[in-house]
């Protein structure tokens, strides 16, 4: 038989609880005459055959078939006002908690047209604060036989919820927004993403009382990354690897990052990309080269000017690359002069 308890009360601050079951191992069974004593920022919950039934708020309360029609309903005929009756009473915290964080375990891909490669990576973080604003419907949604539900029980499913309704939201408003735009809306995205996720709050008996973005801003991925990602098919990452040759020659002949360290942005890579690799389409960056010199008639020896054309980079990016020893030329006198085969070469690298 469960032990009859004629005081009920968790004399606790709840902190990082959400809810704490009374008792916490079993069902307990309470009598008419039973004493509740409700925190200020706690309600009580009679919970019993799987339902929430009738919630008692702060203060000190004594049970009678009055304040538990709900719970005398159930039990029906087998209630006596003498015997005692078997449930589980829930304490549930009504604190705000508003200070939980929130990131983007992924980048979110956002269409970026006209820069880059069409598309940019987002990635950015926050925080959000919340509020249980209806015990019997969070109890009956999450509970069920968990003694003690934390905070940290329910953050997964909250920032699902949350990234979920944001990266909609950033697909949405960057069909009219290019990604400058977007990282300068972080207020209105931020309003517009607890708008839409209240509603998803409410079925769980939750409020959003907050959602704030703090940062928001391109995803520094390299190409090996978004690839792996499934983001760059073969032949735009063979492009993006010969272009990342030559703007490394370039800018870092000691060695760097390079042009795609950083290239989730999808700014300003485009216009490289676009200037570098025109030419460049088709079954990989050698033979769309092959392609490209054969319509223009590329010839066996070539001046870095004329290699500069036929890569649409400047003649400076060559002169880099054939200094750093990424592209093969032969000097003569103040001059140098580069082999088709060196070209090839360079790109099939």
């Amino acid at each position: 038989m469960a032990r009859i308890f004629d005081i009920i009360e968790y004399p606790n601050e709840m902190q990082d609880e959400l809810i704490h079951r009374f008792p916490e191992g079993e069902s307990g069974d309470f009598r008419i005459g039973s004493q509740v004593i409700v925190r200020e920022s706690q309600t009580a919950v009679f919970f019993r055959d799987g339902k929430a039934l009738d919630a008692f708020g702060p203060g000190r309360h004594t049970i009678t078939t009055a304040n538990i029609p709900i719970l005398v309903d159930l039990i029906g005929k087998a209630f006596s006002g003498k015997t005692p009756f078997t449930a589980e009473v829930y304490f549930v915290s009504r604190r705000e908690f508003p200070d939980e964080k929130w990131g983007t375990p992924q980048p979110i891909i956002v269409r970026n047209p006209g820069m880059g490669l069409g598309v940019a990576l987002l990635k950015g973080f926050g925080t959000y604060g919340y509020q249980i604003s209806d015990p019997q419907q969070f109890v009956t949604q999450l509970v069920g036989a968990q003694g003690i539900f934390r905070t940290q029980d329910i953050e997964n499913r909250l920032r699902h919820i949350l990234l979920t309704t944001m990266t909609d939201l950033l697909g949405e408003t960057a069909r009219e927004n290019d990604v400058t735009n977007l990282i300068s809306m972080l207020s209105e995205i931020s309003a517009a993403v607890r708008a839409k996720s209240s509603d998803q709050f409410a079925s769980l008996g939750l409020e959003l009382k907050t959602f704030l973005i703090a940062n928001l801003r391109p995803s520094e991925q390299s190409v090996q990354e978004l690839r792996d990602m499934g983001v760059l098919d073969m032949e735009t990452y063979t492009r993006l690897q010969a272009a990342d040759a030559l703007l490394e020659a370039a800018q870092n002949p000691s060695g760097g990052a390079g042009l795609t360290a950083g290239i989730g942005a999808g700014m300003g890579v485009g216009s490289i990309i676009n200037q570098s690799l025109q030419g460049m389409v088709g079954g990989g960056a050698a033979a769309g080269a092959a392609g490209a010199a054969g319509a223009g008639g590329m010839p066996e020896v070539m001046s870095p000017t004329e290699a500069a054309q036929i890569l649409k980079v400047s003649e400076e990016d060559v002169l880099a690359a054939i200094k750093a020893g990424d592209l093969k030329g032969k000097k003569l006198g103040k001059a140098y002069r580069i082999s088709k085969e060196a070209l090839m070469a360079f790109l099939n690298d």
